[in-house]
């Protein structure tokens, strides 16, 4: 069988691809695998002002070649996917997640804590800002986007205190040696399904079913199911500043989760915990805290 697989032209997306597909060769060794190099709308050149709605535009056109039966199946960021998927698409496999932290990154190794007021710190990311925001609001935040290689560039000609990145990228491309400090969760928290691949098919896909089962890693699945179900709760988007990261315990799930204004002043945090197969209706109802809480006046 000849598989094609979809995925975006940057560094990492093609890294992350090619795992998988070592993945699905060192278990179905005669397979015949073809990577089909998609440029999305998130990957042209935009203005600043468009920077904050970008998830959808990260996926968009490699659905569109699912649905039209170009390719058999995409790899995804999972923290780039939209909460609702467009109709007659699903996540078949969640490979093992990768370590989920942001971590941060300074060109004088100075740690986190240590940062001097009014530092200037590069991120682009609206969650990020937010936490950065209610933590250290003595900070100057620079926006930044680009990929990893680029971000890292910048750090040097922009002459920036440090900028904060997600480690899971970092290790995939074999830069995790830049990294001054992995950051806690109790610091920042990631973004939905960060650190994890999605490997979307279209439904009904049964001819996929063992490459699937083989990807998929159910701990994994689970607690970005969770998190998309909060997420999704919310109504929550790129723009919105949500954060939640599940983890699996034997036969139980711990959910944390938080919304904070996008200037840092107001933050809702909460967690919950439920047996795994209750993981949807945990986020749900994790997402129905947060907003009677206050959540939803930011929201």
């Amino acid at each position: 069988m000849k598989l094609r697989i979809g995925t975006r032209k940057s560094p990492l997306a093609q890294a992350q691809t090619q795992w998988v597909v070592n993945q699905l060769k060192d278990k179905f060794s005669t397979l015949d695998v073809e990577i089909i190099l998609i440029t999305t709308s998130g990957d042209q050149a935009l203005p600043p002002s468009t920077t904050g709605g970008l998830k959808a535009l990260f996926t968009k056109e490699i659905e569109e070649a699912l649905l039209e039966n170009r390719i058999d199946m995409a790899v995804h960021s999972l923290k780039d996917m939209a909460a609702e998927l467009p109709g007659g698409l699903t996540i078949g496999a969640v490979p093992l997640r990768e370590d989920p932290r942001d971590v941060w990154i300074s060109p004088h190794h100075t740690p986190f804590k240590s940062l001097p007021k009014k530092s200037k710190v590069g991120t682009g990311a609206v969650r990020r800002q937010a936490q950065l925001r209610h933590l250290r609001p003595d900070l100057n935040l620079v926006p930044m986007r680009g990929n990893v290689d680029t971000r890292l560039r910048k750090l040097q000609e922009e002459e920036l205190d440090g900028i904060i990145l997600a480690l899971a990228g970092l290790r995939r491309l074999g830069k995790e040696k830049s990294v001054t400090e992995v950051l806690s969760t109790d610091v920042m928290l990631p973004a939905v399904g960060q650190g994890a691949l999605a490997i979307e098919i279209r439904e009904k896909s049964d001819q996929l079913l063992p490459y699937i089962s083989a990807l998929d890693h159910p701990a994994s699945h689970i607690a970005v199911l969770a998190e998309r179900a909060l997420l999704k709760a919310l109504g929550g988007n790129c723009q919105t500043p949500i954060a939640a990261y599940a983890q699996v315990h034997r036969d139980q799930i711990t959910l944390n989760a938080l919304v904070v204004s996008p200037d840092g002043k107001s933050i809702f945090r909460n967690e919950a915990t439920d047996h795994l197969k209750e993981a949807e209706t945990l986020g749900q109802a994790l997402a129905k805290t947060l907003l009677v809480a206050g959540a939803d006046k930011i929201l």
